[in-house]
């Protein structure tokens, strides 16, 4: 009944089609069997082994086929559902990031949105192109995508890497403006479809236009018009085609191009401005005329300083930054977005106290009645045991003097060094005789503090490199005789801490400063004279190591900023946790001995600031420096003072310095500023 059925169904409908279509019916008829549907026979008989499971030509097409069927129904469907977003990403409506105290109040408000639309004829024709050969010189033939460039896209996301180098202009602008920044394959077909409908719904010079507008150039700034004003400033309308060059290098990564940030991108900037350059006039946009005239790079202005920031606000808030942009994985470009807020580690109170003793001891300087006054470098930090940054000096204003004196890396710490020398005794003993097992020493442990004694190595005497037998010589010439280590640390017995100092091994020494909080970077030569402080680590690594001393030998990193939050929701970011780097024992008998500098040693001018202080001043060798670095309790402080020639950043000497003798070495001042902080209510 069933088979009648549908045979009848056949033959009606062939009937039908070859009433109406003749010849389409004849041919249905002699074809109908042949065209049935067969399900494809796999694996493939009439064959053996491997052969069996090869797809033949035919089954091998119809899936091809298939899947690219398939898929470009999707794709259509994906496209009809695009829609171009009505509104603007973030930036539109810029917020700020705030900055707040210890306590919660708010200290500072930062990243102001630095934009403003600029018709495109005001942008001269050639600082356009230069954009365009840097991203996309066929932007007015394209369709708004680059196939191939979305191939690569995809390939690299597929594979790991990231999809930057395989947009459009016109995708970069959708990007930006409608979309965010995430690497994701669905991202990047929204990026294309949007593309691909703006650049039917817009004219070329419009989307232009639009992208010159929103882009990231760096410094905070968001389009062509403010950018001019932010390296060069002046309008976009006065750029040359040298400086368009160099705007257009900032559009592949401002963060990597900007001169200001160091020698690195300095060249990268060069390298790249070159190339901009050279695309022009590969593509017939620039003159080979031209471009031998631009053989010097437009250097840039330097970075303007931030409104608000006045006093020590802007160091403060310098350093939170730096902080956030080293231990979390937000972007400069999407930090600058705002709406970020940032819980600091900085004690008000303490930074009042702080400032106000630098500012009383700042009141006893006269340059212009002493020559030895001007050009007077202060840094001063403050860090608890468990790495919080409380409180900081880095100059008299940031406004005025943008460089951190508190982060400063080039006064030597003198004197103050010897603590690390001792505490590596302590822990791994000398070596007197290469080949023989180390000695352990202890704070009794008795040599000789004489003046002008002879160096020695396990090998024997230490020849310097003029091929004398180098000696040491204390402060004044003094002879000291036969003494303690512990008393020579608080005593700064230059002979002996350095004689110490070959004993133990420098790179030992060195390992162990490490080990306590400074940097690597700030050490320099291990020569004999690295036993005496030829280092130069900032205020707040000195701080942050000193702090290793009165924590029992526990060590953090230093630390600005607590806690991070945009728009009230918690956002990552690293802190640092202690770790035991110091045997307590070594640590508690350096504390001893830093006690005793204070009690009845070099540092008695700090004991007005209690009978629980420790600490240790600093005097380089050649007197280019003077520090005191001490802590009471759980807070320990440093304070590096230092003369720095405005035009060739050298140390110049100290003496003289506020009126006292020049004979005298070092100066009272770090340690006046010490004691006022340490004691302020």
């Amino acid at each position: 009944m069933i088979e009648r059925r549908k045979g009848a169904h056949a033959r009606t409908t062939a009937s039908s089609a070859g009433g109406r279509w003749p010849v389409l019916g004849r041919w249905w008829a002699a074809n109908r069997r042949r065209l049935r549907l067969r399900r494809p026979a796999y694996p493939r008989p009439g064959r053996s082994g491997f052969r069996r499971w090869v797809p033949s030509w035919r089954q091998t097409l119809g899936l091809t086929g298939s899947f690219v069927g398939v898929l470009a129904g999707l794709l259509a469907i994906m496209y009809a559902r695009t829609e171009i977003p009505a509104d603007l990403n973030a930036f539109a409506t810029q917020q700020d990031n705030v900055y707040y105290w210890a306590d919660g109040t708010e200290m500072a408000r930062t990243g102001d949105i630095n934009r403003q639309d600029t018709p495109l004829d005001a942008v001269p024709e050639q600082v356009r192109w230069a954009a365009l050969a840097a991203e996309n010189e066929t932007f007015y033939s394209d369709s708004g995508i680059s196939p191939s460039g979305m191939v690569r896209a995809v390939t690299r996301m597929v594979t790991g890497g990231n999809t930057q180098g395989g947009s459009t202009i016109t995708q970069q602008y959708v990007k930006n403006a409608y979309l965010n920044q995430d690497q994701t394959f669905t991202r990047k077909l929204s990026e294309m479809f949007i593309a691909i409908k703006l650049d039917n719904k817009m004219t070329k010079d419009e989307i232009l236009e639009r992208y010159l507008n929103t882009s990231w150039y760096g410094r905070g700034t968001y389009g062509i018009q403010r950018a001019a004003h932010a390296y060069y400033g002046k309008d976009a309308a006065q750029l040359n085609v040298s400086e368009g060059a160099f705007l257009a290098s900032l559009l592949k990564g401002a963060a990597l191009y900007d001169p200001a940030l160091g020698a690195e991108h300095r060249e990268r900037a060069v390298e790249r401005w070159n190339w901009v350059l050279d695309r022009m006039v590969a593509i017939g946009k620039l003159s080979a005329e031209e471009r031998a005239r631009c053989t010097r790079f437009p250097e840039p202005q330097a970075p303007p300083k931030p409104a608000g920031l006045v006093g020590q606000n802007g160091y403060l808030v310098e350093t939170a930054r730096a902080y956030v942009g080293a231990h979390t994985e937000i972007s400069e470009k999407d930090f600058a977005l705002g709406g970020y807020q940032i819980h600091t580690t900085f004690e008000k109170s303490r930074m009042t106290a702080l400032s106000g003793a630098v500012g009383s001891v700042r009141a006893k300087l006269d340059p212009g009645a002493r020559k030895a006054d001007r050009d007077v470098r202060i840094g001063a930090a403050s860090v608890a045991t468990d790495g919080r940054i409380v409180a900081l000096y880095g100059g008299p204003d940031y406004l005025r003097q943008g460089f951190n004196d508190a982060n400063s890396s080039v006064v030597p710490a003198g004197s103050a060094f010897a603590p690390f020398v001792y505490a590596a005794a302590l822990r791994d003993g000398v070596e007197r005789e290469r080949g023989k097992p180390r000695t352990p020493v202890t704070p009794a442990t008795v040599y000789d503090g004489d003046n002008k004694i002879t160096l020695r190595t396990p090998e024997g005497p230490y020849w310097d490199r003029a091929g004398k037998i180098a000696k040491a010589e204390n402060d004044g010439g003094k002879s000291w005789g036969r003494i303690p280590l512990k008393s020579a640390v608080a005593q700064s017995v230059n002979t002996t801490i350095m004689q110490l100092g070959m004993d133990v091994g420098l790179e030992r020494v060195g390992k162990l400063g490490v080990q306590t909080g400074l940097l690597e970077s700030s050490l320099g030569e291990k020569l004999p004279s690295f036993a005496l402080g030829t280092a130069t680590p900032s205020a707040i690594r000195m701080a942050d190591a000193y702090a290793t001393f009165a924590g029992g030998g526990k060590h953090s990193e230093p630390y600005s900023v607590g806690r991070l939050m945009r728009n009230g929701t918690g956002v990552p970011i690293g802190k640092p946790t202690a770790g035991q780097v110091l045997p307590r024992d070594v640590a508690g008998a350096v504390d001893d001995a830093l006690r005793e500098s204070v009690r009845r040693g070099s540092a008695t001018a700090a004991r007005a600031a209690g009978p629980d202080v420790a600490g240790k001043p600093g005097t380089a060798q050649d007197n280019k420096s003077a520090w005191f670095v001490g802590y009471r309790g759980t807070l320990s402080t440093a304070v590096s003072l230092a003369r720095i020639d405005p035009k060739t950043q050298e140390l110049l000497p100290l003496d003289g310095i506020g009126g006292q003798a020049k004979e005298k070495a070092g100066s009272p001042y770090p340690a006046d500023i010490w004691t006022r902080y340490m004691t302020a209510r």
